[in-house]
C-alpha cells in the first residue's frame, strides 16, 4: 500500500493488543499513520507504522513519545487514550497501593497524553482526543468500584477538557465501550478477598458467565473510525447495544431519585447576603 503523505497520523496508546490493537489495525488498513504506543512493542516500524514503548504512567516519558511521534510524522491528528488495566475486587479489599495503580493507568495516563498533545493540536488548531472509557463509567458496580471510580474520573477531566479545547478547533469524545474479546478480563488486577463477601461474589460470578455478551473488537475500530471521520463528533459514544439500554436504564433511575427527592434539594437553597465577617 502506497501511504498517502496527508494521511491523518493516529498516537494510540495501549496498542499492542484488545482495542488498542484493533484500532491500530483498522487505521493502517485506510491507509493513515500510526504511532503505536504501549508498555511491549510486538511490530516493527514501516512507513505507516511508528513503535514506541511507552508506560503512560511516567510523564515525563509520554511528553518525550508525543516529541519522538511529531518529529517522525511531522503532526498528530487522532489521539487515542485506550492503555488501562481492570481491578477486580469489593471496595473495601483493595489495599492503598492497588488503589492508586488503578488510577495511575486509567486516568493519570491518560491526563499526562492529553496535557502532552494539547501543545500540537493548539498549534495545529485542529485534532481529534479520543478517551476510551467503558460500561463502568455509566454507573458503580459490585467488584469493579475502583475501575469505575478511575473511569468516572477520566470523564469528568475529559469533559472539561472538551470546553476548553473547543476554541483551538480540538475536539473531544468519549468512547464508552460495552464487552468485548479482549484480553482485559483474562488478567485483572484482583484485590485479597475478604470472606464476607463470599456469596455476593459468587452471584456475580454465575451472572457474568451466563448473561456476559462479548463482541468482536473490530467492530468497536469501525464506529472509532466513523467518530474519527465525523464532522460533528459527540462527546460521548456508546458502543454495543447493551450498554446503551442500560445508559438510558440508569439515566432514568436518576432522574427518577432526583425528582423523588424534588423538594428536598430545592429547600436546601436560598439565597442570603454575603454574611459579615466579625472580629473576634
Amino acid at each position: 500500500m502506497t501511504t498517502d503523505p496527508t494521511s491523518r497520523v493516529w498516537f494510540i496508546t495501549g496498542a499492542s493488543r484488545g482495542l488498542g490493537r484493533a484500532f491500530t489495525e483498522a487505521a493502517l488498513a485506510r491507509g493513515d499513520r500510526v504511532v503505536a504506543a504501549a508498555r511491549t512493542i510486538t511490530t516493527e516500524e514501516t512507513s505507516q507504522l511508528l513503535p514506541i514503548q511507552l508506560d503512560v504512567t511516567r510523564r515525563e516519558d509520554v511528553f518525550k513519545a508525543v516529541e519522538q511521534a511529531v518529529e517522525h510524522f511531522g503532526r498528530l491528528d487522532v489521539v487515542v487514550n485506550n492503555a488501562g488495566t481492570l481491578s477486580m475486587g469489593m471496595v473495601e479489599e483493595f489495599t492503598e497501593e492497588q488503589a492508586r495503580a488503578a488510577m495511575e493507568t486509567n486516568f493519570f495516563g491518560a491526563l499526562w497524553v492529553s496535557q502532552a498533545v494539547l501543545p500540537v493540536l493548539r498549534r495545529q488548531r485542529s485534532g481529534r482526543i479520543l478517551q476510551i472509557s467503558s460500561i463502568a463509567a455509566l454507573g458503580g458496580f459490585p467488584m469493579t468500584g475502583l475501575y469505575s471510580a478511575s473511569k468516572f474520573a477520566l470523564e469528568g477531566m475529559s469533559e472539561a477538557l472538551a470546553r476548553e479545547a473547543a476554541p483551538f478547533g480540538v475536539q473531544v469524545s468519549i468512547v464508552q465501550p460495552g464487552g468485548y474479546w479482549t484480553d482485559l478480563y483474562t488478567a485483572p488486577a484482583r484485590a485479597s478477598p475478604i470472606d464476607d463477601y463470599g456469596p455476593l461474589r459468587q452471584q456475580l460470578e454465575r451472572l457474568w458467565s451466563e448473561e456476559s455478551v462479548d463482541s468482536d473488537p473490530a467492530l468497536a475500530a469501525e464506529a472509532v473510525l466513523k467518530l474519527a471521520d465525523s464532522e460533528d463528533p459527540p462527546l460521548r459514544l456508546l458502543l454495543g447495544s447493551m450498554v446503551y439500554d442500560l445508559a438510558h436504564d440508569l439515566t432514568r433511575q436518576r432522574l427518577d431519585g432526583w425528582s423523588d427527592w424534588e423538594e428536598v434539594s430545592r429547600a436546601a437553597e436560598q439565597a442570603i447576603p454575603m454574611p459579615v465577617k466579625r472580629g473576634t
